[in-house]
């Protein structure tokens, strides 16, 4: 199995951050594997898949890149750079450009030995050419326009839901807790020790190094590094697969990460180390968390979105990040559906969460009942009680 040597420092100054461009290269995953994760992506699928395919039909060069750079075991190191962890709030348009200029300006030589390498053999005649990373970059900015910016303040708040629920684990549970689940074969193995994979690849130490966590909302994921700030020797990453958890990794002009047991040295906290994960199902799947219409009705589109959230614990911070509400909004539509019992709030450390009760449940469970089975009779024997 792979796995990280990581010291007390360095996980505890790790950060969840999230990025544009690893968002829109998870987004090109799921149109590359054309296969949904849940219903959300399904729609999500049958609304851009088309168009996608219709592109690439029409630049069979750029479709011969995408195989190549998406290899069954290999992801290209070139295509899934380490993000920088330093993209501030907004529409996401100025920091999708600044990641991407990065994937851009990859020398030719580089892609090209990173195509070797996910492709596991020699490159096709066809894609020894300079102008492999700007057609990779054309191609992310087509997917990050047309299928992902449309919709990136809900994709957002979500990512954004799932930091503050993975930073109330740490805090609860501890790092092992806030680990479990977040993406396949990644798991804290105990003694300083982060499986990453499960592959058999030899460890790397990354004490001093910057680690950030990365959520995104499609279901995929892949692990990267970036050793690019320090000097030395560079190094080219390891197996992956989109979609299953991957691994890529660069260390052009990077150190060698030494193996466990070496001395780092000064220049090791400028590296970068990266676990791109997808978030929580019941976050990324909007039609999961959707408000029936009747509900809607009866309590108000916002309230009913609310109630509809909570069949998992959740804060207000959550509350406000999932829905695109103010705070005070979400303050006075816990309260009313505390004051009807439909709710209940308990305090965990420093947070306070609200779930439903078996009445809220029984209200939501009742929207995806036929008319007639509603309150526990049938529509037979309710006659026959009206007689």
């Amino acid at each position: 199995m792979g796995w990280w040597q990581v010291n007390a420092d360095t996980l505890a100054e790790s950060r969840f951050v999230p990025s544009a461009l690893a968002e829109t290269t998870a987004s090109l995953m799921v149109l590359h594997r054309g296969e949904a994760a849940h219903p959300g992506e399904r729609a999500w699928l049958a609304a851009h898949l088309p168009a996608y395919r219709e592109r690439l039909a029409a630049d069979p060069l750029t479709a011969l890149l995408v195989r190549a750079a998406l290899g069954r075991r290999w992801i290209a190191d070139f295509l899934t750079p380490t993000p920088t962890g330093e993209a501030g709030p907004g529409d996401g348009e100025a920091a999708f450009e600044e990641e991407l200029a990065r994937l851009r300006a990859t020398p030719p030589d580089t892609a090209r030995a990173d195509l070797t390498v996910s492709l596991r053999g020699p490159l096709p005649a066809r894609l020894d050419r300079s102008d492999l990373p700007a057609r990779a970059a054309d191609l992310l900015a087509w997917v990050w326009r047309e299928t992902v910016r449309p919709t990136w303040p809900r994709r957002r708040r979500i990512v954004e839901a799932d930091i503050v629920a993975r930073t109330r684990q740490v805090g609860q549970g501890g790092w092992a807790a806030a680990l479990e689940g977040m993406r396949p074969g990644l798991r804290w193995l105990g003694g300083s020790r982060l499986q990453i994979n499960a592959y058999d690849n030899p460890p790397r130490e990354i004490s001093g190094a910057r680690l950030l966590f990365v959520p995104v909302t499609p279901k995929a994921g892949w692990v990267s590094w970036d050793l690019s700030a320090a000097e030395g020797a560079g190094e080219s990453g390891g197996p992956a697969r989109a979609g299953a958890g991957g691994v890529t990794g660069r260390a052009s002009g990077g150190t060698r990460p030494g193996p466990v047991g070496a001395a780092g040295g000064p220049e090791r906290s400028r590296h970068r180390y990266a676990v791109v994960y997808p978030c929580a199902g019941q976050l990324a799947d909007p039609e999961r968390t959707a408000a029936p219409e009747p509900l809607g009705r009866l309590l108000g589109p916002a309230r009913a979105a609310v109630l509809v959230l909570l069949d998992a614990p959740k804060s207000t911070t959550q509350l406000v990040a999932l829905t695109g509400q103010g705070l005070g909004s979400v303050g006075r539509h816990l309260k009313v559906l505390l004051d009807a019992g439909l709710v209940l709030r308990r305090r965990a450390g420093r947070s306070v969460l609200y779930y439903r009760t078996a009445v809220g449940d029984a209200l939501v469970r009742a929207q995806g009942e036929p008319a007639g089975r509603r309150g526990g009779l049938s529509a037979k024997h309710r006659e026959k009680t009206s007689e």
